[in-house]
């Protein structure tokens, strides 16, 4: 609205008016945003992560068995794929869903390719094009963390959406070997169909993809029977997981520091332009707040678990010492603390 009392206000009164109401919208949105940013880090499940942090720098003999971690990660992914094909069963296979199908797929194509050539300046090929297809892939552990940051403020988002983490593995992988092999000095040849076997059988993969199906296909007596396993204890198995996480990426970031300022400031800032474009696109697009969100976080997230076995048969050469700590010892806490505050408010900026 551009009406001013004109007759009765000096000249500029209403320009201070608008400029005062718009810093009051700002302090407002900052102030809810910053009490976000403490309800999200003050979390259980992140408390969690900080305590496995403080477990590795005080060098605490705290273990979590490597059975039982194994277990737990395969619940975390049979969970939230079966969620997610029981809601997949009563959503409408809408424009909506084809849109955010679409832009995740866009990111984990674009992602590698001009990460590729940011890297390649500092990087040998091999290094540049594993660490392209790290940040092109996702992380379902963040992915799952932005679920529960949703849950607990009762957004919804579409079951759609764990079909969307799943298909954006592959794609990453893929064009980040093509790139190492394209612009590489090794000469090496690889078998891409065998790569592309790889990471659509790759574990995480497999488990999220077929969880899903099945929850698509089961009728719901059926999921209702097992819904204490599938929610109830969720929570609890995370916050385990996530403890052992935080260990983890002590360890690894302390490995990573060699490698000097340039990688650390790509594994803050890449992830974060990544997630605040999507937020924009995905405002411009009308796409709704809980699925932007999941967006900007698998457009930001980095893969520690589906890329480094990939690599392990297509770049031997590249340093896993490199982008796994990356990913896993900056990127990842950097997202589930500070990522997910950060980009729900950008989403409740930028609308459509």
């Amino acid at each position: 609205m551009s009406y001013c009392f004109r007759d009765s206000m000096p000249a500029g009164s209403c320009a201070i008016i608008r400029h005062g109401y718009l810093l009051l919208i700002f302090n407002t949105s900052l102030f809810m945003n910053s009490n976000l940013l403490i309800s999200n880090i003050t979390n259980p499940t992140l408390l969690f992560f900080v305590l496995g942090i403080l477990a590795s720098l005080l060098k605490s003999d705290l273990e979590i068995p490597k059975s039982s971690s194994k277990f737990i990660s395969i619940y975390l992914l049979f969970s939230i794929g079966f969620k997610g094909g029981q809601e997949l069963t009563h959503s409408t296979f809408d424009k909506d869903i084809i849109v955010a199908l679409a832009v995740c797929m866009i990111f984990a194509a674009a992602v590698p390719v001009y990460t590729f050539f940011i890297l390649k300046r500092k990087l040998t090929a091999e290094n540049a094009g594993a660490i392209a297809a790290t940040y092109g892939s996702v992380s379902a552990v963040t992915f799952v963390t932005a679920s529960i940051f949703l849950d607990s403020m009762n957004v919804h988002y579409g079951g759609h959406m764990v079909a969307a983490m799943a298909l954006m593995e592959a794609p990453a992988i893929m064009i980040g070997v093509v790139l190492m092999r394209r612009y590489g000095t090794s000469g090496a040849k690889t078998d891409l169909k065998k790569i592309l076997h790889e990471s659509l059988t790759n574990g995480s993969v497999f488990i999220i993809t077929g969880s899903l199906i099945i929850g698509l296909i089961s009728d719901a007596k059926g999921a209702e029977g097992i819904r204490p396993f599938t929610t109830d204890i969720f929570k609890g198995f995370l916050s385990i997981f996530l403890l052992e996480m935080g260990m983890i990426a002590a360890k690894r970031f302390a490995a990573f520091r060699k490698y000097g300022l340039f990688m650390t400031a790509f594994a803050v800032i890449i992830p974060l332009v990544n997630g605040l474009l999507s937020v924009c696109i995905t405002g411009w697009l009308g796409l709704p707040d809980g699925e932007r969100l999941l967006i900007a976080v698998l457009a930001s997230s980095a893969s520690y678990i589906a890329v480094p076995a990939a690599m392990k048969q297509a770049a031997p050469e590249a340093d896993a010492g490199l982008y796994i700590p990356m990913a896993l010892g900056i990127t990842f806490p950097l997202n589930i603390t500070l990522g997910l505050p950060l980009y729900w408010g950008a989403i409740q900026y930028f609308v459509a």
